[in-house]
């Protein structure tokens, strides 16, 4: 397996700088590391990109998800392992990245029950969190970046 092209973020020398600004700021938004982490993987798994996948793992384990819920957030609805701030940040992570299965992408339902477990500070940081998983899954994707390949 070979990529096609080195992560477009990292051949512009601008890009990255600007994307690990937007890292800081959703790491100060006030969410816990490990529910940033179980967004970033859940998002990186619907969308298919195994660097992401691969790479969300071993940031989830560093910021302290323990084996339980890495083996089974891509089923945690079924899962007795989540607390319900974070089912709700799962819930609203998957509503934003399949925007299009549904006419109503991010139901209010969906809106309003993350909004009682997180403030606007927070509800900010899981959104930009989402986005910039989804920016990074296509990037890898549509370069055929390879898992591990980067450390």
């Amino acid at each position: 397996m070979q990529s096609r092209l080195q992560n477009p973020a990292v051949l512009l020398p601008d890009a990255m700088p600007a994307i690990q600004s937007l890292f800081k700021a959703v790491h100060s938004g006030g969410v816990d590391a490990r529910t940033l982490e179980l967004v970033h993987l859940r998002v990186s798994q619907i969308n298919g990109c195994s660097a992401c996948v691969a790479g969300g793992v071993k940031s989830a384990r560093k910021a302290g998800v323990d084996e339980d819920r890495l083996a089974s957030v891509a089923a945690w609805r079924e899962a007795p392992y989540f607390s319900e701030p974070e089912r709700a940040a799962l819930d609203l992570a998957e509503s934003a990245t399949r925007l299009a299965d549904r006419p109503d992408a991010v139901s209010d339902l969906v809106w309003d029950t993350a909004a009682t477990h997180f403030d606007e500070k927070q509800l900010a940081a899981l959104v930009l969190m989402t986005g910039i998983t989804n920016l990074f899954n296509r990037l890898n994707a549509t370069t055929r970046q390879i898992a591990g390949a980067w450390g």
